[in-house]
């Protein structure tokens, strides 16, 4: 397990320029130094207004919600890692269930932006989960690990570099949560994939990322595996996802 805890806030399509700027400064007001890594992952618009506001602290991190297969070229609407960089993003998240579920993303592409994200500098967030029907069918281990080989078998040796982000996709914006048993469970898997592909694995975080929020937050993070988490909208919430980085020790 990695040293220090990572709790990433991902704001989906939330925000606006005055809402932005008061949850930031919330947050700045309240965050103290915190044991553990923190990063906000804002809509790309928002990157260069995020950027100005934490330009003077080190202790939050800028994150983006996607990043382009490609490099460059004519793809209108995609944004290179290469630009991600520009604006002094950190990580980048791959792989999300919604982007899975709406833009029919496949492993094999999520795979590819890992890569991208990598190559640009920027540490991918990497979105692993199961459905309701999945996990009610038993197939739960199966299908975690199948998205991670994809990524795995593209990234080889830098699969160390990565953040994987366990979302069991029931349990978002449902209000459901996995049991800190079932989380660590599933944690465990992913945890022992890992070390079958790298001798570094005790360096890549896992974070959970299924409605944690700041009344279970303390009870998920002390399990031996989950290493964080991805926060959805607690992290709109400057006192809820204030609770959240202290709960992380």
């Amino acid at each position: 397990m990695s040293a220090k805890k990572l709790i990433a806030g991902n704001w989906k399509m939330n925000g606006s320029l005055a809402a932005n700027q008061t949850l930031v400064q919330a947050l700045l007001a309240g965050i103290g130094q915190p044991t553990c890594d923190v990063a906000l992952c804002a809509p790309f618009v928002y990157l260069p207004q995020l950027q100005a506001l934490l330009a003077d602290t080190s202790t939050v991190e800028l994150g983006a919600q996607d990043l382009s297969q490609h490099d460059s070229g004519a793809y209108t609407g995609d944004v290179s890692g290469a630009m991600l960089r520009d604006f002094g993003v950190r990580y980048a998240i791959v792989g999300h269930s919604e982007r899975r579920q709406y833009q029919g993303e496949t492993d094999v592409q999520v795979a590819i932006k890992a890569k991208r994200a990598l190559a640009a500098g920027l540490t991918p967030i990497v979105c692993v989960g199961e459905t309701l029907r999945e996990r009610e069918e038993g197939m739960t281990e199966f299908i975690v690990k199948r998205q991670l080989s994809a990524v795995i078998h593209l990234n080889g040796h830098c699969i160390s570099e990565i953040v994987v982000a366990y979302e069991p996709v029931w349990a978002i914006g449902t209000g459901k949560t996995a049991t800190p048993d079932e989380a660590q469970a599933v944690h465990a898997v992913l945890r022992a994939q890992l070390k079958a592909a790298t001798e570094h694995a005790d360096r890549v975080r896992i974070l959970y990322g299924g409605s944690m929020n700041a009344a279970n937050a303390a009870e998920l993070l002390a399990q031996p595996d989950i290493d964080g988490g991805l926060i959805g909208g607690a992290s709109l919430k400057a006192p809820d996802f204030l609770k959240i980085i202290a709960a992380a020790r």
